[in-house]
């Protein structure tokens, strides 16, 4: 099903660094004009981030991630969503391809968003010819490809089900509740993991634009 979407994902134009860009410019307007009007609104918004950072992971594939360090679920909520990825195992190629892109600063500074992550499994199981051809045109069908994994919004398991539009100017659709989700034919096999702007779904599969 991949191989028959590749002719439908190279024919896409590059937009999506600077819609991560003017998202992130966004949400900080927002923060700052909230917090400037309605004191009461910033203080609930406030509590609502530490009960999401608080909140535990979930899945099987959570095993993988390391116990501790950097790598670890407390590492990476330290982190901003690129930088938190590059020091977890299990994201490697996803952070290569990343790298190779371009948008590691892009996601860095980018406000409240959640990412389906694929697993380096996941990358693994798609054909070398169709990642052969997207890490050769990183500015257009990876990027193309990576921002179709990003939605605006922390999403939490709750907010999870649902067709949500993705940065790349897509949707994906997500079914499935408590702690059992697909995102389209993947599954999550790590869900609720938090970076310091991020919320992070570990995916078992690769999402092609359509």
């Amino acid at each position: 099903m991949r191989l028959a979407r590749r002719s439908t994902i190279a024919a896409f134009a590059l937009v999506l660094p600077l819609g991560l860009a003017a998202c992130g410019n966004s949400g900080s307007d927002t923060t700052a004009s909230s917090t400037s009007s309605a004191p009461s609104s910033s203080s609930s918004s406030s509590s609502s981030t530490t009960e999401d950072m608080t909140a535990k992971p979930f899945g099987a594939g959570c095993s993988a991630v390391p116990a501790d360090g950097k790598g670890s679920f407390s590492g990476m909520a330290t982190d901003p969503v690129a930088t938190a990825a590059s020091n977890n195992p299990v994201l490697s190629t996803l952070v290569t391809a990343v790298t190779e892109a371009g948008l590691g600063e892009t996601l860095n500074s980018a406000k409240d968003i959640t990412v389906f992550a694929p697993s380096n499994d996941a990358f693994a199981a798609v054909p070398k010819a169709t990642m052969d051809a997207a890490m050769k045109d990183p500015k257009g069908l990876l990027t193309k490809v990576l921002t179709n994994h990003v939605v605006p919004g922390k999403l939490t398991p709750e907010m999870l089900a649902g067709e949500h539009k993705t940065l790349g100017g897509g949707t994906i659709t997500v079914t499935g509740s408590g702690e059992s989700f697909k995102v389209g034919e993947a599954n999550v096999i790590c869900g609720n993991v938090q970076t310091a702007n991020a919320t992070v779904y570990i995916i078992d599969g690769v999402l092609l634009p359509g």
